[in-house]
C-alpha cells in the first residue's frame, strides 16, 4: 500500500482527508511543518499533502525544504487550499508543487487527484529504476553506481565510520570468452553477479557492475580485517560454482578482487582510494589470480 503524508495544522481537514483516502492508501499526518519535514525525511512516501498555511513555518518554507533533500525531492507535493488562494497556488506550483487541493474538500475529486499522482509518482520510479539497472545482471549500473559512491561517502566521512572499495574481476574472461562463446560468456557474468548480490545484502552494503567483466562494490562500517576475510569468502562462493574454464587456462571460472578500508575524511577524495583499490586488484591478477589483495587503513598491504 501506497504511503502518503498528509501535513496540516487543522486537526479536522487532516481528518477529513484521512477518511477520504485511508481505505486505498497509509495514511501519516503530521500536524505542523517541522514534523511533516522529519516525517517526509524518514523516506517511502509517494504523496506528501501539503497546507499552505500553518504556524511557524510555512507550507512554501517546507516545500522548498522538500526540494533540496535528496530523498524527497522527487516525491510529488499537492498542496492544500482554498477558493480564493489563487496567488498562493500560483506560487506553490512556481515552487515545485504538482497540484492542488481546494477546501473544502470533494471526495471524488480528491481520490481522483491523488490516484493521478501516485500513478505518475510510480511511473517515473519505474522507469527510473530502469536507467539505473543493469539489464543482464540486475545489479546497480555504472550511472547508479556513481550516483550511490558520492552520497555514501560523504555519509561515512559525516558519521565517521569505515569504508570499504571493492573491485572485481572474472578471471581469464577473454579467455573463456574465445573458448565458449560471448552468450555463455554472459551467463557466467550473471552467474558471478548473483554470488556477489547474495553476499551483499546488508543495508550499508553495495555492488554494482562497473563494465564488461568487472564489478565494484562498497562497505560501511567494517574493519579492513572484517572486509578483508568476507572478500576471501566471496571470492571461494564464486570458484565454487565450479563452472568449468577453459582447461589450458584454469579449471574453473574464478574472479580476482583488489580492495581499500579507510576512515574518509571531510578532504579526501573517493576516486584517489578508488585508483588504490584498482592497484590492489592489478597486484591481485599480478600475483597469480584468484586471490583477495587489500590495502588496510594504514596503506599497508595484505594477500591471500
Amino acid at each position: 500500500m501506497e504511503k502518503i503524508l498528509v501535513v496540516d495544522d487543522s486537526r479536522l481537514q487532516a481528518a477529513q482527508l484521512k477518511v477520504i483516502l485511508d481505505e486505498d492508501y497509509d495514511i501519516t499526518i503530521a500536524q505542523t511543518a517541522e514534523d511533516g519535514l522529519s516525517f517526509a525525511s524518514a523516506g517511502g512516501y509517494s504523496l506528501i499533502l501539503l497546507d499552505v498555511v500553518m504556524p511557524g513555518m510555512d507550507g512554501f518554507t517546507l516545500l522548498k525544504k522538500l526540494q533540496e533533500m535528496l530523498i524527497t525531492q522527487s516525491v510529488p507535493v499537492i498542496l492544500i487550499t482554498s477558493l480564493s488562494d489563487i496567488e498562493n497556488e500560483h506560487r506553490g506550483l512556481m515552487l515545485g508543487a504538482v497540484d492542488y487541493i481546494t477546501k473544502p474538500f470533494h471526495p471524488l475529486i480528491v481520490k481522483a487527484r491523488v490516484n493521478t499522482h501516485i500513478k505518475l509518482y510510480q511511473y517515473r520510479k519505474q522507469i527510473e529504476r530502469q536507467s539505473m539497472t543493469d539489464q543482464l545482471t540486475g545489479l546497480a549500473n555504472r550511472r547508479q553506481y556513481d550516483r550511490h559512491s558520492v552520497i555514501k561517502w560523504k555519509e561515512a566521512s559525516r558519521l565517521q565510520v569505515f569504508f570499504t572499495i571493492c573491485m572485481f574481476d572474472i578471471d581469464h574472461f577473454k579467455a573463456y570468452n574465445d573458448t565458449y562463446g560471448h552468450p555463455a560468456g554472459d551467463k557466467v557474468i550473471a552467474s558471478v553477479a548473483k554470488t556477489l548480490s547474495t553476499h551483499l545484502q546488508r543495508s550499508t552494503d553495495f555492488v554494482a557492475r562497473y563494465g564488461g567483466e568487472e564489478f565494484v562494490a562498497f562497505l560501511m562500517g567494517d574493519s579492513a580485517k572484517k572486509a578483508f576475510e568476507y572478500l576471501i569468502k566471496i571470492r571461494q562462493a564464486v570458484e565454487d560454482l565450479h563452472i568449468p574454464h577453459d582447461p589450458d587456462t584454469a579449471e574453473w571460472v574464478t574472479i580476482s578482487i583488489g580492495g581499500v578500508t579507510v576512515l574518509p575524511q571531510k578532504d579526501s577524495s573517493y576516486d584517489a582510494y578508488l585508483k588504490i583499490a584498482d592497484t590492489m586488484l592489478y597486484d591481485a591478477k599480478r600475483f597469480g589470480r584468484n586471490r583477495v589483495v587489500w590495502a588496510n587503513e594504514k596503506m599497508e598491504q595484505w594477500s591471500e
